[in-house]
């Protein structure tokens, strides 16, 4: 029987190349993008719940953790040679150079929050399995429309082992810092009567 559909095989880009391409001019000053598992990305647009969740939630975290880590917004991370995502929030170590030599690695990173507008499917799927490969140990993704964060926890090669919904009216504890105690509440953007 013959078929249409010949097979195929996309090509992968390294983090040097991405890297390479940025500076020949390749992307538009204003597109936002990032290189995932060797797949370069275009980053949907913030809209304002997003926006506004992701100020709450870096205000949140670097009021609580002061001098104990870095809150980064929406900067790479280097995850391997393939993967230089810009998650919406990075609770890395403290680096005295402020990571001027090279972008925070997985061994350095505590956290990581990816804010969901209108991106929850790609957040918890394709994002979620990047990084539990590099293991990420502690993911979260702020699911603003429906006001609950997701947890992903256990990194393993296929994924995340376990993930936890919690509701807008619960907490959480990073596991690098199960001291500090977070109001799912605060992180989310406040409700807006009309």
């Amino acid at each position: 029987m013959l078929t249409t559909e010949a097979a195929f095989t996309l090509r992968k880009w390294t983090v040097k190349e991405y890297h390479k391409l940025g500076e020949m001019g390749f992307f538009h000053p204003e597109e936002r993008v990032e290189l995932l598992s060797g797949n370069i990305i275009k980053m949907s647009a913030k809209g304002t719940a997003h926006t506004s969740a992701t100020r709450r939630t870096a205000s949140v975290l670097s009021h609580l953790l002061g001098n104990q880590a870095a809150v980064y917004t929406q900067d790479p991370i280097a995850l391997d040679d393939n993967s230089e995502p810009e998650p919406d929030i990075a609770v890395v170590r403290i680096d005295p150079f402020d990571y001027a030599t090279h972008h925070p690695t997985p061994s350095e990173v505590y956290l990581i929050i990816e804010v969901a507008d209108s991106s929850l499917t790609f957040d918890r799927e394709i994002k979620a399995k990047a990084y539990a490969r590099s293991g990420i140990a502690d993911y979260w993704v702020l699911n603003v429309g429906d006001r609950q964060l997701h947890v992903f926890r256990e990194p393993a090669e296929n994924g995340y082992q376990s993930e936890v919904i919690i509701g807008e009216h619960g907490s959480i504890s990073p596991l690098e810092f199960p001291a500090f105690n977070i109001a799912i509440q605060a992180m989310l953007p406040p409700l807006v009567s009309n």
